[in-house]
């Protein structure tokens, strides 16, 4: 790893308090459930016995032999996971302060947190329009350090195209994984969606986190406002009331396709406005995909 400047060291261990406070508060949220986290496969059925909870039923059995049979997990000790994190400019983009690098960094460093806290190795690729780093999947509290640094180092890329370097990604991840995607998915719907498909066909589990800033959503600037292309630097300058209602009827149609694939694809789909706190999120999702088990 390359010798850090003070001000990437300092940046690195604000990374690394945040990350652990973050972890450790969400997790005191889940207390006294019988948390699984991420790593948590099917293992086998067993019989339904009277009086249980009927959420791990398997519904598909019951309807083809008219028999009760309840799904038990097991949890794996040697998960692989990659998490995927896109810098592209148009994640350097921030209208209250806030870029959405920032919020994705910090995302990415507290799932690294987590993940290697119960030993599941963690891996990391970054990239814009081609893939600028990968880390392989370890499961030492120290390899966090080397994580992080990388998180910290992203610059911005004048060009966003996340098609390729998601199918190259794909492509070099042999073995079945965790995949954790946080992307703001700025490109063709359908190319994300190859993408996407990509991955499930190798057997991945996928999991996306779609990184908004809530003013991408609803253009709700009120006066005259200068537009600039993240990519190309063209300028374009509109009163936003005149488009608001087409522009978020187009957002809204970029949303609805991605989430109908995903759910098609069985892939995690989680949008998250970055005025959404972390720790919140992460609590949320995290109690939603446990009472999914």
């Amino acid at each position: 790893m390359p010798l850090l400047s003070e001000e990437h060291l300092a940046q690195l261990s604000r990374l690394q308090l945040n990350a652990k406070q973050i972890v450790e508060g969400f997790l005191i949220g889940l207390h006294k459930s019988p948390y699984h986290g991420f790593s948590v496969e099917f293992a086998d059925h067993r019989q339904y016995n009277p009086g249980e909870s009927l959420k791990n039923v398997d519904w598909k059995i019951v309807a083809r032999t008219g028999r009760y049979y309840v799904k038990r997990y097991e949890e794996e000790t040697n998960l692989r996971c990659y998490i995927l994190l896109d810098h592209s400019r148009s994640m350097f983009y921030g209208s209250q302060g806030t870029p959405k690098i920032q919020y994705a960094r910090l995302l990415a460093a507290s799932l690294a947190w987590l993940m290697i806290g119960q030993k599941d190795a963690t891996g990391l690729f970054t990239f814009n329009h081609q893939i600028t780093s990968a880390l392989s999947p370890k499961a030492i509290r120290s390899y966090t350090a080397q994580i992080f640094a990388r998180l910290i180092a992203l610059e911005p890329n004048d060009r966003t195209d996340i098609h390729e370097p998601l199918h190259q990604i794909a492509e070099s991840i042999k073995k079945r994984s965790l995949v954790i995607l946080i992307s703001d998915l700025m490109d063709d719907p359908q190319r994300i969606i190859q993408a996407f498909k990509h991955f499930r066909n190798h057997r991945h589990e996928l999991l996306v986190f779609h990184i908004y800033d809530p003013q991408e959503q609803e253009l709700n600037f009120k006066r005259e406002t200068e537009f600039i292309d993240s990519e190309t630097g063209e300028k374009i300058t509109v009163n936003p009331w005149q488009i608001r209602n087409e522009y978020q009827k187009l957002y809204q149609d970029f949303y609805t396709d991605l989430k109908e694939a995903c759910h098609t694809l069985e892939v995690e789909y989680n949008p998250v406005s970055t005025a959404t706190e972390i720790s919140d999120m992460l609590l949320k999702y995290l109690n939603k995909r446990k009472k999914g088990l």
